[in-house]
């Protein structure tokens, strides 16, 4: 069976990862005022969950015959996640909220991810994105309740 589609959706999600990986840390840089003695920290929990997951799909994507893309050009190109040059001017509030929306991408996905591996039998490929998406769920449960 081909696994054409099952290296697409990795590579989309090499992409992404890196792209959201980058906006964690600007947010990690750009946070002022309030919450940001627990949020500060926090960003470097949630940009290290994001590398961890970035490096096992990059792996992945290799072991089945594909190339990931692995430069800031490609990640921009090909990445769906939206991220502007930073300013000092936005609230905490705003910085996690951009989180949210970057989180609820990566969610759908991780499921589509699931389904396509589904689909080209790659059952490791699935467990991967299955374990992904189990943390993405939770950290954005997290970050919801964090803004209410």
């Amino acid at each position: 069976m081909s696994n054409e589609h099952t290296q697409e959706v990795l590579n989309q999600t090499v992409a992404d990862l890196s792209k959201g990986s980058a906006l964690v840390h600007q947010i990690h840089w750009y946070l002022r005022g309030p919450g940001f003695l627990y949020l500060h920290p926090k960003m470097d929990e949630l940009k290290d969950q994001l590398d961890e997951h970035l490096d096992e799909f990059a792996e992945r994507l290799i072991t089945i015959g594909g190339s990931p893309v692995s430069t800031l050009a490609e990640f921009d190109k090909n990445s769906k996640i939206e991220m502007t040059p930073a300013a000092w001017g936005k609230s905490n509030s705003e910085r996690v909220k951009e989180l949210i929306v970057a989180y609820k991408y990566l969610t759908q996905l991780f499921k589509d991810g699931i389904k396509i591996a589904g689909d080209d039998g790659d059952d490791v490929t699935v467990d991967l994105f299955t374990t992904a998406l189990g943390d993405i769920e939770k950290t954005l449960w997290m970050i919801e309740a964090e803004v209410g």
